[in-house]
């Protein structure tokens, strides 16, 4: 029996001397070289008791060697589980607790902690620069490992999602759901052989260790491999890129670059954007800088990708494109569950061999969230266009209800962000005695621009329904986000809970009449 994943990504390339992993220094790893690394990893996974379908957890810096981890696992019939690598022991804990691993890596300078709430596990070390115990085990094993042998459904990983609206979820992910989406995504996108993917996303997501390394392997392509994002480097590097994955925040801050220009823009033959939306004025801009569009695209943890914007032909700034090649996608009243019709809004939900298999030990949970059909509910609220082109309008966590009305986040957003002088907005709702929510805008002004909540709300009188605007514009400096660039606004929503109880009521006299 083969192990799928592996025999279909890697299994060919134990002997392939070509480039797979470029360093900023200049320096390479080849894909023999880092399957080699895999393979004595491996061994040092069952040598401390993993068995198939065990867990490990993983915390650690990204580097080649976070790489060669991955395939161990793989490659060791174990189940992947990647941690942010901000996450405090305390975080951790839980985690560790609920996934119940057989073995955890961290950095070295975490191991004590770790220690102490590692329960049976085994706790080994990688450093950034791949030096730790794990390393130093490795370095005695053979380079050779017959991979354990792994079915389609059987998991790689368990991804944790946010956690934002109570404990954190596990995202159970077999061979087949990482697999298919890989394979789909190169022809959609034209990766081949001769592509370099600068990669500066972390892997503890998956969008740089699934969606971007996968689609490398599956492509046979090659990496330029940053540690993190920083934009001058990047600059730097992208004479020797042909493509690029990366989030909002990327584009926004090269855009800021006199550096990056069209010249520059032109040795890349595509911009792919995800993990949170892109505004379209960041569109515009990229466009007229580079002559280029960027490629949005819409995935979450529990399914890889969804849907993409076209590689040939319109990529239409405000939409996530349409539905990939085997995934079916539609809109469904969110009480109901009944599909509503073309154009109307709704929770968008999805069914293809991208979906996830359901909730680590949540069965109840995943009864909730994936329907009998095989659809899952995404909890983001869209709506497909005439064109067929799918839009996303906020998660139906965010959705507003003041008086009764509902108000759907992105469309207030995009009014605001249209403002002159105005960077970015987010929109909550928050307690109101009289409307049950109120909606408030936290508004980000362009550098240099120092506008007043009265200038906004008086913008906003012409272009939005009453009981759209918002009854309080909030100023800052920035607004908080995750590591994927994700506006956190459960956070906005803690901060300013009380806001109008603090003032008493006073909303700048909107009512929603």
């Amino acid at each position: 029996m083969k192990n799928h994943l592996f025999d279909a990504l890697l299994a060919d390339r134990r002997q392939d001397e070509r480039a797979f992993i470029h360093l900023a220094d200049g320096s390479q790893w080849s894909y023999k070289t880092t399957l080699a690394l895999s393979a004595q990893i491996a061994h040092v996974l069952l040598a401390n008791g993993v068995q198939p379908g065990d867990r490990v957890a993983v915390q650690i810096e990204k580097s080649p060697q976070a790489l060669a981890l991955y395939f161990a696992c793989v490659r060791a019939g174990a189940v992947m589980l990647p941690l942010n690598t901000a996450y405090t022991a305390k975080e951790l804990e839980y985690f560790i607790g609920d996934a119940t691993p057989t073995v955890i890596i961290v950095d070295a300078a975490r191991e004590p902690e770790i220690k102490d709430i590692s329960q049976d596990a085994v706790v080994l070390s990688l450093n950034a620069d791949g030096s730790g115990s794990l390393s130093s085990s490795a370095a005695e094993q053979p380079s050779d490992f017959t991979s354990v042998a792994r079915t389609a459904d059987d998991l790689a990983a368990i991804l944790y999602t946010s956690g934002t609206t109570g404990r954190s979820k596990g995202a159970m992910l077999s061979h087949a759901n990482l697999l298919s989406n890989a394979q789909v995504l190169v022809k959609y996108w034209q990766f081949t052989r001769q592509d370099v993917l600068l990669h500066a996303l972390p892997i503890f997501h998956t969008h740089g260790l699934f969606v971007a390394t996968n689609v490398t392997l599956a492509a046979g392509s090659a990496m330029i491999f940053l540690p993190r994002f920083d934009a001058e480097q990047c600059v730097a590097l992208l004479p020797r890129a042909t493509t690029m994955m990366g989030v909002p925040t990327f584009y926004t801050r090269l855009l800021a670059l006199p550096s990056f220009t069209k010249e520059l823009a032109s040795c890349l033959r595509l911009f792919i954007s995800g993990s949170a939306p892109l505004l379209t004025e960041t569109h515009i801009e990229f466009e007229q800088r580079t002559g280029q569009r960027i490629l949005e695209r819409y995935g979450m943890t529990e399914t890889n990708m969804n849907t993409s914007n076209p590689h040939d032909g319109e990529r239409r700034a405000g939409t996530v494109g349409f539905p990939l090649p085997g995934v079916d996608l539609r809109v469904c009243d969110p009480s109901s569950g009944e599909q509503l019709a073309q154009g109307e809004i709704g929770v968008i939900e999805v069914r293809g061999p991208n979906v996830f298999q359901g909730y680590w030990r949540m069965p109840e949970k995943t009864a909730e969230e994936l329907r009998q059909d095989g659809y899952f509910i995404t909890g983001d609220l869209g709506l497909i266009d005439a064109d067929g082109y799918v839009h996303i309008v906020g998660r139906g966590k965010d959705l507003i209800i003041s008086g009764g009305f509902n108000v759907y986040p992105k469309e207030v957003e995009t009014v605001i962000d249209a403002i002159e002088g105005v960077l970015e907005s987010a929109v909550i709702g928050l307690p109101h005695k009289d409307f049950g929510e109120g909606v408030v805008a936290v508004v980000v002004c362009q550098a240099g621009v120092h506008l007043q909540e009265p200038e906004i709300i008086a913008a906003l009188t012409d272009q939005l329904a009453r009981f759209k605007q918002p009854k309080r514009v909030i100023i800052v400096e920035e607004l908080p986000r995750n590591t994927m660039g994700k506006v956190q606004k459960n956070l906005l929503r803690e901060q300013h809970t009380n806001l109008f109880n603090r003032d008493n009521g006073r909303d700048n006299g909107r009512d929603n009449g």
